[in-house]
């Protein structure tokens, strides 16, 4: 048996970009950031950030490209998969990515607004008719997956 899953809890670190591909199709690129503190021997506290590219695509990656930018709370559920191609000046090049299978946004008020801003006046996000510390925590995946309560964050 074998099984390829991933869960983060992050920050996006920039605001996603959002694509079409030759099919038709949304797609949306992500970058998380992840934080894991803990007391090292000596009882000193220890900080690391990872960073982590993700991408979604159809009706998702419309939903964050509308509702999420930089400094966002998001739970991200998905799998790891690796691209490889060719670069232009012939070397290989590769990149391992989460694609996401299940985005929940954070709650309200978890982007940082003092260290993180959502670009200039004329940006989209900006002209949006709700907020982004007014919006719910919701679970973009159509499936039905429980209450607010039994969200990790």
């Amino acid at each position: 048996m074998n099984l390829n899953k991933v869960f983060i809890i992050g920050n996006l670190t920039r605001d996603p970009e959002l694509r079409v591909i030759p099919s038709g199709a949304p797609v949306v690129n992500l970058g998380v950031a992840t934080n894991r503190v803990w007391k090292n021997q000596a009882g000193e506290k220890q900080t690391d950030v990872q960073f982590h590219s993700v991408v979604a695509f159809g009706k998702q990656a419309e939903t964050i490209n509308q509702y999420l930018s930089k400094g966002s709370m998001v739970m991200i559920e998905g799998r790891l998969q690796t691209r490889t191609w060719d670069a232009q000046d012939g070397t290989k090049r590769s990149r391992t990515e989460i694609v996401a299978e299940r985005v929940q946004f954070g709650p309200r008020g978890a982007q940082k607004e003092s260290s993180f801003g959502s670009g200039s006046a004329n940006s989209p996000r900006e002209r949006d008719s709700v907020p982004k510390n007014d919006l719910p925590a919701i679970d973009i995946n159509e499936e039905e997956i429980g209450s607010a309560e039994d969200l990790p964050f």
